[in-house]
């Protein structure tokens, strides 16, 4: 199963153009802030856990919280767990340069 299928699968979002496009910019992000220029595959839930975020968040982007009809929403910026998996991946520099093992 592809990563897109899973996302289709795990949000039931029909629209594979829209999920294509968080994918891939979810996928620069971890990238970004990985400092790699390749996906290793312990990133991969990582970036989807960032795609279903992104999608669940469409229409609130800038808000911190919510109330509407005597319910109260918050906001709350990418969960700890997200970040706790990137910092695993994230290349450290030397002398200014990072080293990334490439795949062969």
């Amino acid at each position: 199963m592809t990563e897109l299928e899973k996302l289709k699968k795990i949000t039931g979002e029909k629209d594979e153009a829209l999920l294509q496009i968080l994918m891939e910019d979810a996928e620069q992000f971890v990238l970004s802030y990985t400092g790699r220029t390749i996906l290793v595959g312990g990133l991969t839930k990582a970036v989807r856990d960032l795609a279903v975020i992104a999608l669940n968040r469409l229409g609130t982007e800038g808000e911190s919280g919510r109330s509407e009809a005597g319910e109260s929403y918050s906001f709350s910026e990418v969960p700890r767990q997200v970040y706790d998996e990137l910092n695993r991946y994230r290349l450290a520099r030397v002398g200014g340069t990072r080293f990334e093992n490439e795949k062969k």
